[in-house]
């Protein structure tokens, strides 16, 4: 079980944590170091969200034709190779082709691995070890925030080398750690549609729309910090790294306290902390409660994920098939909100609407909304049963 456990978390944080999260403090260096143009770097950052949707919509088609554990180490090594392949100054197409396999191998893992790792957990340690799994993703964020700034003293060439180097360990670490059985005896989501069940949506609904929330603090949180609330880049990264700790422990602490209190009511208590971490961000607050909201919401980034999976399975107990239709599903919303929502608050930015309060309101507007949902739409799904 520690072994499958393990090579979980290694999948999450190749794929999640160093591919996709470790190009955001890089988009910088990238502009200044005139490998692309501003909106060329972002472009980029939007072809990962979109191959990561691709992946969440294609996983389980390949995974029922490909035995389990050669699909995850496929993904896991594109996503290693991405991150050599960005190595040295190219064309903007030959970026976007690997930051797009990039996202592919992304969604994918986050389709598989997880519920490949949960079928050979028991029932009662599942909310913690699911935390693990996605400990990877805070450990991805953390490294990036620490490291790249180091790496880049010796050019950013290097840099890339370096996150390739550090994802191709976790690839040999996870290699050997996967069950060895195909995807259909594992629960194979044959396509991102879990069923009629008002329940099931209402989870998908509220994942997508928490998704949506913390966009506006993973795309401009070091940034506001920085020249938004005044305090200097120095603070700005210094932000980033307790945001990247607080995700690092996240998934472990949420999984662990709904094991305890259980998933139904573990669920909307996230969505009500997540509220008020969003609004402190921007509020005139000191300093060290702005890395207070900054560790809390890195936390939920994705210790979210381990808190929608145990709801998954309260609502179709016994039911790993569609348990896995189900967390197809709910990727795929988060693809399709974080993808919308970047262009969105992007759009926002770029324009001068509102300023961070308006984008950092927004988002908490978005998870304000999947607590009424969760708590009244549930309410409604009990009184038609």
């Amino acid at each position: 079980m520690l072994r499958v456990t393990l090579a979980g978390f290694c999948a999450t944080f190749v794929g999640i944590g160093v591919a996709r999260f470790g190009y955001t403090p890089l988009i910088p260096a990238l502009i200044s170091e005139q490998w692309f143009a501003p909106g060329a770097a972002a472009y980029l950052g939007a072809a990962n969200l979109a191959g990561y949707l691709a992946g969440a919509l294609v996983a389980g088609r390949v995974a029922a034709r490909v035995p389990l554990p050669w699909v995850l180490r496929l993904c896991m090594v594109v996503a290693a190779l991405s991150l050599f392949a960005c190595a040295r100054p190219g064309a903007f197409a030959w970026f976007a082709v690997w930051r797009t396999a990039a996202g592919i191998a992304g969604g994918m893992l986050t389709v598989l691995a997880p519920p490949a790792v949960l079928a050979q957990v028991p029932i009662h340690r599942q909310g913690a070890m699911g935390g693990v799994v996605f400990g990877g993703v805070g450990l991805g964020i953390a490294a990036s925030g620490t490291l790249v700034p180091l790496l880049m003293r010796l050019g950013l060439t290097q840099t890339w080398i370096g996150l390739g180097l550090i994802a191709t360990v976790a690839v040999v670490v996870a290699w050997n750690g996967w069950p060895q059985v195909r995807r259909s005896k594992v629960a194979a989501p044959e396509g991102a549609h879990p069923g009629r069940n008002p329940r099931l949506w209402i989870a998908v609904t509220c994942y997508g729309l928490n998704g949506l929330g913390l966009v506006p603090p993973m795309l401009f949180l070091v940034d506001m910090v920085a020249r938004g609330r005044g305090f200097g880049l120095d603070a700005g990264a210094a932000c980033w790294v307790v945001f990247g700790l607080g995700a690092l422990a996240g998934p472990l602490v949420c999984g662990r306290i709904a094991d305890k209190i259980g998933f139904n009511l573990a669920l909307p208590l996230s969505f009500i902390i997540q509220t008020v971490a969003a609004l402190l961000l921007v509020a005139p607050v000191p300093l060290w409660v702005t890395f207070v909201a900054a560790a809390v919401i890195g936390a939920f980034v994705p210790g979210i994920v381990p808190l929608v999976l145990g709801r998954l399975r309260d609502v179709l107990p016994g039911d790993p098939r569609r348990q896995a239709q189900a967390w197809t599903a709910c990727t795929a919303a988060l693809a399709l909100s974080t993808a919308g929502g970047g262009y969105l608050t992007s759009a926002l930015y770029a324009h001068g609407i509102g300023g961070y309060p308006a984008l950092f309101g927004l988002g908490a507007l978005a998870i304000v909304l999947a607590l009424a949902l969760d708590l009244f739409g549930l309410a409604f799904a009990r009184r038609l049963r």
